[in-house]
């Protein structure tokens, strides 16, 4: 009798000790690559696996069901992790669950559909978040802007935007390389594209496309950009209906007093800016900050927000990282200026020193975005025709983390903002 009843409490220890969770932890010490950890969480979900995102616990870890598929592709992809029972998962669970702690859990229940805007032949380095896409092994569709202008925005739950034009400006490339193939040939594309579109400006075209993204975000989208697609998409929707292009750029004159038409209520983020008239300056308005900036490289940080996780969820995931502290990176638009930024949208990121907004949150209408200034968060000056960043260099890098909680943000049950 005694040898049965100490084999059935074997067997219920053991039974009780059965790893059932997978956590995949985000912390600074305990994982070995970040980014791809983002990958293996949307590789389960992609595969009807539920997951939860512990928002504030150990850098905003991931707890995934326990099974050999998952623990074999993170051997294979070189991502940390561990190996819990039910009751130690029930108790990080409560933990974190205890009105004293500021973490949440939030669960992932689908993996969203991903769209890259981005213009066909563009080498993956020209985009910070196709280049982490791919490292971190997320699937993604590249579109431009016939598949915009056709409504096949409907098919994706997340847009991402980068270092693009909206204004019809062409990068405002011109005072530099005018006389550049590569320009000549981008300018040459782009009307050939807009014509057969049936528009007579690339300006025109453009806007077009602004509006169609203005209105998969009001409908429900998720949009996320970095770099120029930030300001120039704003600044193309203050200027619907306004010539604000020189002649180098759409054939004729730009409207007399163009600056007293521009409609701020029109733009997602920025107030009050003054657009840069002078064609041969890189630059389309006082919004970004790159030209007055008076810090040295080793010294440009920008530091993230801490929100209650419980109350406010929704900016808690997209600042998850394992340190507040994030190196700065430039770009054409390297921040944006504190003072531009409308009272509505939530600044997520700053430097205070320059007094300037890194990386900033809103809503509009059913749907959400998220723009983040600088082109590479690894590659502090990125320059045309510099060599693509290596991210096996960084693969715990805390700026690209940034961008892929925007990547999985949308696989969230979503909680009412209330901040």
């Amino acid at each position: 009798m005694m040898k049965k009843i100490a084999f059935l409490l074997l067997l219920f220890v053991c039974f009780g000790a059965k790893a059932s969770m997978i956590l995949l932890p985000m912390d600074e010490t305990s994982q070995v690559n970040h980014l791809k950890a983002y990958g293996i969480t949307y590789w389960a979900l992609d595969r009807s696996y539920k997951a939860n995102w512990l928002l504030n616990y150990r850098g905003g870890s991931f707890l995934l069901p326990d099974t050999e598929e998952i623990r074999r592709e993170c051997k294979i992809r070189g991502v940390s992790y561990e190996i819990l029972s039910d009751a130690e998962a029930n108790s990080i669970m409560d933990d974190i669950s205890s009105p004293s702690q500021n973490m949440e859990t939030v669960v992932l229940e689908k993996a969203p559909k991903i769209a890259v805007y981005s213009p066909p032949g563009k080498q993956p380095w020209d985009d910070a978040v196709t280049l982490v896409l791919t490292y971190a092994e997320i699937p993604f569709t590249t579109i431009y802007d016939e598949e915009v202008l056709s409504d096949a925005l409907l098919l994706y739950d997340w847009l991402h935007l980068h270092h693009e034009d909206f204004t019809g400006q062409y990068g405002k490339f011109f005072g530099a390389y005018r006389n550049a193939p590569w320009y000549i040939e981008q300018k040459r594309e782009a009307e050939e594209l807009a014509a057969k579109l049936g528009y007579s400006k690339v300006s025109e075209e453009k806007m077009a496309v602004a509006d169609k993204i203005r209105n998969y975000v009001i409908g429900g989208g998720f949009m996320f950009a970095m770099c120029s697609a930030t300001d120039s998409f704003d600044i193309a929707l203050s200027a619907e209906g306004v010539d604000i292009c020189e002649p180098m750029f759409d054939g004729d004159a730009s409207d007399p007093n163009y600056q007293s038409r521009i409609d701020y209520n029109n733009a997602f983020a920025f107030k009050d800016f003054i657009l840069e008239r002078n064609p041969v300056v890189y630059e389309f308005s006082d919004i970004d900050t790159t030209t007055d900036r008076r810090i040295l490289p080793d010294n440009d940080y920008f530091t993230l927000m801490e929100y209650s996780a419980k109350w406010d969820p929704v900016p808690t995931m997209l600042c998850q990282n394992h340190t507040q502290l994030v190196k700065g990176f430039m770009g054409q638009t390297t921040a944006f200026r504190a003072d531009r930024v409308k009272s509505n949208i939530l600044v997520m990121g700053e430097n205070k020193q320059n007094n300037e907004a890194r990386y900033i949150h809103g809503t509009k209408g059913k749907g959400m975005f998220t723009f983040y200034g600088g082109h590479d968060p690894e590659d502090y000056q990125h320059r045309v025709g510099d060599a693509p960043t290596v991210l096996d260099l960084h693969p715990n890098s805390p700026g690209y983390r940034l961008i892929l909680n925007n990547v999985l943000f949308p696989a969230a049950k979503k909680k009412k903002l209330k901040t």
